[in-house]
């Protein structure tokens, strides 16, 4: 069984009462358990719109035909509640963005510790995760740290750390290197690669680039708002 199985996902935006954007238009898309599934496409093709629909962060269309599925590790989640996508969110899978997110008035390692005591945790517990987290990113020395205090690369390590501190089943990272230069971007790549591979975390990232997309298993090319090829490829 598939870890994350969906079919015929649509998502429309309506801008206006006469103006919408159809940046879906029928998805079927199989993410085995512990691959690394990269998704490319030129701008507005629907593909962080795909990865936000698999994340449960946005709902598909329900009024399609044939109707939306979607399962994640055999749950059906399509009609979930938002109580229950939001726990699900928290329990299950850990996200990285572009932007870093990480909230500038609190410390490295009290920003990691986040996801976890959202998830229910102890604080003390939550903070001993975070250390652990950031660790095996490398970032222990700077746990005590603010933000600004960190260059581009050590947040975009942080954030990965605070998104693999409830070591979720699922990672979901849009464009995570694309605010980075080549060498940072070499280094969180391999990070998320050990991740996969030493851990056996499913990922699934959304890039423009393809010496990211390089480092996956298997990628996705979208066009306007459809899946139009998928290759496995060849990762050391």
């Amino acid at each position: 069984m598939a870890f994350l199985e969906a079919h015929n996902l649509h998502k429309t935006y309506r801008l206006t009462r006469s103006n919408h954007v159809r940046a879906m238009r029928g998805v079927d898309v199989t993410v085995e358990a512990g691959e690394m599934v990269g998704i490319m496409g030129p701008s507005g093709c629907g593909k962080s719109t795909l990865m936000h629909i698999l994340g449960l962060l946005h709902a598909p269309d329900l009024d399609a035909a044939p109707p939306p599925s979607l399962a994640i590790d055999g749950l059906d989640v399509t009609t979930l509640t938002d109580r229950k996508r939001t726990q699900m969110r928290a329990e299950r899978m850990g996200f990285v963005f572009q932007a870093f997110n990480l909230v500038s008035t609190l410390t490295t390692v009290e920003n990691v510790a986040l996801p976890a005591e959202y998830a229910g945790r102890r604080r003390r517990d939550a903070l001993a995760a975070a250390l652990e987290a950031l660790r095996l990113v490398g970032l222990e020395d700077w746990a005590e740290h603010r933000p600004m205090e960190l260059s581009g690369g050590q947040q975009q390590r942080a954030a990965i750390a605070r998104a693999l501190v409830t070591q979720p089943d699922l990672l979901l990272a849009d464009e995570p290197t694309g605010n980075l230069d080549s060498e940072n971007t070499a280094e969180v790549m391999a990070l998320l690669h050990w991740f996969n591979r030493e851990r056996g975390q499913t990922i699934v990232l959304v890039t423009h680039d393809t010496r990211v997309s390089e480092a996956c298993s298997r990628v996705l090319t979208m066009q306007d708002g459809v899946i139009i090829n998928g290759r496995q490829t060849e990762v050391a």
